[in-house]
Order: C-alpha cells, then structure tokens, then sequence
C-alpha cells in the first residue's frame, strides 16, 4: 500500500509538472489597442502572443528565457474593439537548451458567445541562466493523443527551420525558376508601375525600460510590434489605403537589444502579387557611436480589402537596381515556398491530394508531410486488434470512410540495424514476396528518395501496379523516439503512368522502430489503405488469411540473418528508404 502511494504520488506530481506549462491569456480589445478601423493592431496582438509562449517556456525550464524565432503565422480573422483575444500557449518538445511552445489565438464575441480562430503559432525559445553554463532542459512527457502528435512533430518542424535559409538558396539557383522571373519581369507594364521608393520607410526608437523584460532585454514582443508598424505604413504608401495583414515569414532574431539601444526600423515593399504585397522590414541597433547590429528580420504579406471584403488588385512595382531587383527576386522565391508550405502542411492531411507534383522546391515540405502523417497515423489511440498469431499482431482503425492497419511484433535485432535492413529497398525481394522491381529515380539526399516500385497483378485484367513513391526515413531525435520510414505517392513528369501497368497510390504508409532493449526491436508496420492497396491485405483484414504473418515472419528471418553488419551492404544501406511489410506498400 505505501508503494501505490508513493506511485500514486509521483503520478500526481509528474502530472503537476505537465499541466504546469500551459499558460493562458485572455485580454478584452480595447480602443488603445485598436487601428483606426476598429481592429486589433497586429502589432499588439503580437505582444500578447510573445508574453504568453515565453512564461511558457520559462515555466517549463524554471530560468529565463528569450523568443529565438517564430514560425511562419497565418491571421484567418481580424479582431474588433470589444472582443476578447484568447491565448494559449504550451511547450510541445525541448531539446537541448532551446524548446518548440505552440501557440493558439481565437476571438470571442461576448454577445453571440461566438468563438472564430485567429492563427496558430510555433516559437522557438532559448533558456538562459544568467551566470552559468549551457542550460540542458528536462525532456517534454507527452501524455494526450495530440500532445504525442505535436512532441513527434516538433522534431520535424526543427528540421525545417535549420534548412530554411539552404531551402530558400536552391530555389534561387534554379534554372527554371530563374526563366520564370524573367518571363514575369518581360510581361510587366513598366510605365503603370509604381517606384519602390515611395514605399520606404525608415523609423527609430529609443528602448526605454518599459519596453524590456525582465532580464533587461528589449521584449521580443515589443520588436515585433515596432517592425509590424513600419511595414504597415509601407504598404499603406503603395495602396493609398489601409492594407490587410495575412501572413508573417519566420521571425529569427538574430541578436539581443538592451535598454538605452536606439532601435533603426526599415520597411519597403518587395514586390506585388495581383491581390497582395510582401515588405521586407528589418530593425537594427545601436549605442553611442558603435556599428549598427542586425536585431531581426521578417517578410510581411498585406492585402487590401474593397467594401465586399474582397481582394483588390494591386499595381505592379519598380525595383530600383541591384538591391531592389534582389528583393524583387526574393520575394517571388518566398511566395512560391509559402504557396509550398500552405498547399502541403497547412492543410488537414485528408485534404492532401494523392500524387503532389515533386520538385526540388517543395521537396522539404513533401518530406515533412511525409513524416508527419506516418507519426499522426501512428499517434492514433483507437487501434483495434482484428488477429494474432505467434506475437504477430494485426490492428485496424476507421476514420473518415479509411480503413488503416498496423502490423506489430518484436525482433531479436537491435533497432538501429534493423532500420538499416528494413531501408534497403535492393534487397526487398529477398523477403517479400509482392515486390517484383524497385527502380530508384532520384536520390534526393541521405533522408529522401523517389522509387518507382511495380508489384503483381491482384485484379482480372492482368496489369501489375506501379507507385511513383517518396519514402522518407528519419533516426530519433531523441531518446525514446522510434526510427521512421514513412512513405507518400508523388508525381513526376518525366514519369507518367505507363501502358500496361496500373499507377497506384498511396496515402501513408511506413514503419517505426522502437528501441526495446540493446538487442531487441519492436517494429511496427502502418498503412492507410488506398484502394491500390485493398486487395493485398482485405483477406487479411476478414480474418480470411495470416499472410501478414508469413510476410512478417520472412521480414524476421531476414532480420536475423544478417543481424551482423556485412560490409558489402555498408555503403548501400545508408542511405536507402523502404515502403511497406506485409503488403507490397
């Protein structure tokens, strides 16, 4: 009895500790808040969201903190006088000294108790504990179905931000997308464009002890509103009316401001894009008679709403040279990227269409849903077991008219060998009995390839199935994450559907790898079935057949056999993705 109690306890008190780093802030919009329109200034909003996630974060690594950067943020809705803002904010995953707070923004009418989402947020914030070493932050202990999914995925989202500025270059360096530019330059009207420089702005302000936190910082919050003022007057100077924001690129800031800094805000609009505008704003600091220091950086995407609440067109734009054409071009780089990232990840995953088209440019975002909606499908809490045979396991879930599987069960290979066999698509046909060619197209990088792989024949007309896959493979992040390979169906143009054969899809699919012990591995197979992939596994799902256990018990002994590492395979697995155990996918 003393033992449940301490457990219970310690149960408690972990529990205490989890709850701990949710914060909430609800704030009334009053007129001091507000624009001359009567809406909620960005700016401040701003505020409020930076205040929210850093006692976040702060409660969470119990020592200050400072806001590191802030993702990509999408404002659905405009706030009014008199509404009320709610924040909530909560740290999904720490990582060594820096930790991911997701934030969430929705506005509540009182009258009509209404409640519309405003946006949603991801920070990063960076512990700081003033006169000692490198803070190492206790690890995040997901415990909710969607705690688990947003601790997975921050991993992901980390990856994204460490290759944005490669992401960004490559596209720039594209020789198609150089053609394009110059091919919309050639169409643009050069005597109805307006001249960039009637767009600049340049503003300072002096940080005073009111605008600092309490480690003496200029508020990361504070910069933010400063560089969301500027960028507004910008894009106002173009239109001649109040523009709309829509949409932020990443906050990174790049260094500290302190109390008594003289804070130099720039703003100009880039470019326009028919119904919207981005403007680049930068702020940079100064003290006495010392060299400027580059603070923060951010690109702002404005519209301009007519009295119906549509879009109105906007005038093109005159670059001046070599400076202006480099923001001109940029900005054309950012607004495919972001039109990436919102047709890809934005969107519900059941919204995602089968077959994206694949290019090096959206490549990242196709990796990262990739990933994401094998981690999401295996977050599921509502598995149901249809069969079991021999530690085999067969389970089955129905959501949304899809029907998934899992296939489940230990091996006697530690988990980081068995990723490598398992990812070694050259040697599938050595235990799976549906693969029939894999014919790799493009290697991407050491994490993604792109195969075209053909399987039998299962209807009466004779064809085989082939798939035009990316499979994405991941190693943990941290201890206690599984290994991932996870699997998509894309398009490519230099590979169409074929005569003869039937093109296939798939919508997730893959494995993860967990650790049991320094020799044993637990390996989990998942599948959200397309109808391409129904009629390899529905006998199995009717309980008409164990062929997912004979495939998973070939998948074993395969594992077994070359639990050693061979050197002839060294370099070939490496770098290799897999697809599906007991089906062809």
């Amino acid at each position: 009895m003393a033992s449940e109690c301490l457990q219970d306890l310690h149960i408690e008190d972990e529990e205490q500790r989890h709850i701990s780093t949710k914060v909430k802030m609800s704030q009334i919009v009053l007129p001091c808040h507000a624009n001359h329109c009567g809406e909620l200034s960005v700016g401040q909003l701003l505020k409020w969201m930076d205040c929210t996630a850093c006692l976040s974060a702060e409660r969470h690594a119990g020592c200050p903190c400072v806001t590191a950067s802030v993702d990509d943020i999408y404002f659905e809705h405009t706030i009014g006088v008199g509404q009320v803002v709610n924040i909530k904010a909560k740290v999904n995953r720490a990582f060594n000294s820096s930790m991911e707070v997701g934030i969430e923004v929705n506005c509540e009418d009182l009258y009509s108790g209404r409640h519309s989402r405003v946006c949603q947020a991801f920070a990063t914030f960076v512990a700081r504990r003033t006169g000692t070493s490198k803070v190492q932050l206790k690890q995040v202990v997901p415990r909710t179905h969607r705690e688990q999914v947003e601790h997975s995925l921050a991993a992901e989202r980390r990856r994204m931000r460490l290759i944005h500025h490669d992401i960004m270059q490559d596209l720039l360096n594209n020789k198609n997308f150089q053609k394009s530019i110059s091919e919309e330059a050639d169409s643009r009207d050069e005597d109805e464009a307006v001249d960039t420089e009637r767009t600049r702005v340049e503003s300072v302000e002096l940080v005073l002890p009111p605008h600092a936190n309490h480690q003496v910082n200029t508020f990361g919050g504070q910069i933010m509103a400063w560089m969301e003022n500027v960028a507004t007057i910008a894009a106002s100077r173009l239109c001649n009316a109040h523009p709309t924001l829509r949409t932020i690129d990443m906050f990174y800031f790049r260094g500290p401001s302190q109390v008594g800094d003289r804070l130099i805000l720039k703003a100009i609009v880039n470019n326009t894009f028919k119904n919207s505008m981005e403007v680049g704003v930068c702020a940079e600091a100064y003290q006495g008679e010392e060299p400027l220091r580059h603070i923060n950086s951010a690109f702002m995407t404005f519209e301009v709403l007519d009295e119906n609440g549509r879009p109105r067109p906007l005038p093109t734009i005159k670059p001046e040279p070599q400076e202006g054409k480099r923001r001109y071009q940029e900005a054309l780089a950012r607004k495919k990227i972001r039109l990436d990232r919102m047709y890809i990840i934005t969107c519900k995953q059941t919204e995602v269409p089968l077959s994206v088209p694949w290019d090096p440019s959206n490549q990242v975002y196709l990796s990262y849903n990739n990933v994401s909606a094998l981690k999401m499908l295996a977050a599921k809490n509502n598995w149901v077991l249809t069969s079991k045979k021999n530690h085999v396991s067969l389970y089955t879930v129905e959501e949304n008219q899809s029907l998934c599987f899992r296939v489940e069960s230990e091996v006697d290979v530690p988990a980081h060998r068995a990723f490598t066999l398992v990812s070694d698509l050259s040697r599938r046909q050595e235990w799976d009995q549906h693969y029939t060619l894999c014919e790799l197209l493009i290697r991407v990088d050491e994490d993604d390839v792109i195969y075209r792989v053909v399987t039998p024949s299962v209807g009466d007309n004779g064809k085989a199935q082939d798939f035009i896959l990316l499979a994405s493979r991941r190693p943990p992040c941290d201890s206690g994450d599984p290994y991932v390979i996870a699997l998509r169906s894309v398009s490519l143009p230099t590979h169409p559907p074929i005569e003869g054969f039937n093109r296939g899809e798939v919508v997730c699919a893959g494995f993860t790898i967990y650790v049991v012990s320094e020799s044993v591995s637990k390996i989990s197979y998942y599948n959200q079935a397309s109808p391409g992939v129904l009629p390899y596994i529905s006998t199995d799902i009717a309980g008409l057949s164990s062929s997912f256990y004979s495939t998973f018990c070939a998948c074993s002994r395969y594992l077994l056999e070359n639990r050693v590492s061979l050197s002839a395979h060294t370099s070939d697995t490496s770098s290799q993705s897999a697809v599906g155990l007991n089906t062809p996918l």
